[in-house]
């Protein structure tokens, strides 16, 4: 909560990080197309076609926010996209401030599984790590936005990721373009009070 409370700064940004499994389904039968009076009707069968991980990053303060959708959730799935978000996202950024939870591919060892040790070190260098506590994953803000991304753009099947990925790009544009950033009302100190049974006592 110390994070949310930082001033906007370019050089040193706050990227919030989450990833989901999605299910790919494809319809079985033609949907039944919507008419005057009546909504389109979709038949209760379906069929399953294969599993994905969804990755989502986003930046509160900036008004910004990344989505792309693997086909395994693996160490090296989560270095790639790391890798993306420092070099092809935030190439000027000395160093970036990722508040994520503590899912075991979620660490600096994954880069080192993922690319040669030197290059792995130099990108560990720009990270500055900061978990969720366990049961506090609400208090990652990219859990905010992949709600959002599962109401506006998965609430339907979708049968490949190729379809999937087009769509959430679809909508990421969008939301980029028309969304402001998050403003984080929660402090360490409301915290103190809401949640002081967490808290140690000192006797």
């Amino acid at each position: 909560m110390d994070v949310y409370q930082r001033s906007y700064n370019p050089a040193v940004p706050v990227i919030c990080m989450d990833e989901k499994p999605y299910q790919l389904l494809a319809e079985v039968k033609d949907p039944i197309p919507a008419k005057p009076g009546s909504i389109v009707k979709y038949d209760s069968e379906y069929k399953r076609q294969g599993t994905c991980s969804i990755f989502l990053f986003t930046e509160p303060l900036g008004g910004w926010r990344h989505v792309n959708a693997s086909e395994t959730r693996k160490k090296t799935d989560w270095a790639r996209e790391v890798k993306n978000l420092l070099c092809d996202y935030y190439p000027d950024a000395e160093k970036i401030c990722l508040v994520m939870d503590n899912l075991n591919t979620h660490n600096i060892s994954s880069l080192y599984e993922a690319f040669p040790a030197e290059e792995a070190r130099s990108l560990a260098k720009r990270l500055e790590i900061h978990y969720t506590p366990k049961h506090g994953s609400w208090l990652n803000v990219a859990e905010i936005e992949l709600s959002a991304l599962t109401k506006q753009c998965l609430n339907r099947r979708i049968d490949s990721m190729e379809t999937l990925n087009r769509e959430m790009t679809f909508w990421e544009l969008d939301r980029n373009s028309n969304q402001k950033g998050v403003s984080w009302h929660f402090t360490t100190a409301d915290a103190r009070v809401k949640l002081r049974h967490l808290y140690p006592k000192i006797l």
